[in-house]
């Protein structure tokens, strides 16, 4: 359910975030555009539970990738180990988790095929490869 729209996504965006049953909004903030999907449940390992998801719509989108995710509040492992490569950040006056995560060579960005849909996939693979690599 859409809750809020402050800017266009791309068709395919937004016939994807019809099928979810989070609520989601596009935000504009300042300069910066962003998807904001909640109570997104992530794997099991981590907590809390359900997590706002934020992913910034970079200019040139949907050419240009997405990348890196956003959680509010902060992820953390039940087992109280230490995640890598996070940071905090500022979205909409609010403290948001960063999780420093990209593309590589062999996982290029694919204009034409990737979308928020495939990077949200791909954020839920990085968060399962990520808790059973620090196993």
């Amino acid at each position: 359910m859409q809750l809020r729209s402050d800017f266009e996504l791309p068709e395919s965006d937004r016939l994807f975030l019809g099928t979810v049953p989070n609520r989601w909004e596009a935000v504009q903030d300042g300069d910066s555009r962003w998807v904001f999907i909640h109570e997104y449940q992530p794997p099991s390992g981590y907590q809390p539970t359900a997590v706002s998801v934020g992913v910034l719509i970079p200019a040139g989108y949907p050419d240009v990738q997405l990348d890196m995710f956003y959680f509010k509040p902060a992820l953390s492992r039940l087992d109280g180990r230490a995640i890598n490569a996070l940071s905090n950040h500022m979205i909409c006056a609010e403290p948001w988790q960063r999780w420093s995560r990209h593309r590589t060579t062999s996982n290029p960005w694919r204009p034409g095929h990737d979308d928020l849909a495939t990077h949200l996939l791909l954020m839920r693979a990085l968060l399962e490869r990520e808790f059973a690599r620090l196993n």
